[in-house]
């Protein structure tokens, strides 16, 4: 019987996943590469709430996500062909409760000189319920700093992408902007 996965897997061989929040500084699963790469046509923008991970019910916080429009750079983690379905898997426990994401497959240029790839990508589900894309980053400011959940303060959640963002010799104007204008610890 054919593995149903197949389709997501490169022509390469091997299956990509795009980082571009929380996956690049912690990706939790094993990779034999880390590419720097670009995604057009969609652009990192805090636009989910988050009731668990990164707030509560009371006091939600932000998380990120892919929003239409614009381009995003991040990390293509490059996942052997025999390791796909377990990191798949892993995958689809982390990102995809909640219904706040799809599963994409997307077209990435690696800019470290390996050409275009097919990745998964994670992208926000403009119609769950926690997708709030028009949020001042006043508001985003307010939440995120106001946020602590499960996986910590939300407030390292956005400081911790840009750490490593900027690792990569990536700014990100936006998530620059939102810092800035965070309460006081």
């Amino acid at each position: 019987m054919p593995d149903p996965r197949q389709p997501l897997l490169d022509p390469d061989g091997h299956l990509y996943v795009f980082g571009y929040g929380s996956l690049i500084w912690k990706p939790g699963f094993p990779h034999d590469g880390a590419h720097p790469a670009l995604l057009r046509g969609f652009h990192r923008r805090f636009c989910i709430w988050s009731r668990s991970y990164r707030g509560t019910p009371e006091a939600p916080g932000l998380v990120l996500g892919l929003a239409r429009g614009g381009a995003c750079r991040g990390v293509a983690f490059r996942v052997p062909a025999a390791g796909a379905a377990e990191v798949l898997d892993y995958l689809d426990e982390r990102e995809m409760t909640g219904g706040v994401y799809h599963r994409r497959v997307v077209p990435l240029r690696l800019l470290d000189g390996g050409g275009t790839r097919r990745a998964v990508a994670f992208v926000a589900d403009p119609k769950g319920l926690a997708y709030c894309a028009t949020l001042t980053p006043e508001a985003m400011a307010a939440a995120i700093g106001a946020g602590h959940g499960i996986m910590g303060a939300n407030r390292d959640y956005l400081l911790n992408t840009i750490s490593h963002l900027r690792e990569m010799g990536v700014r990100d104007a936006g998530l620059d902007r939102v810092a800035a204008l965070l309460p006081p610890a």
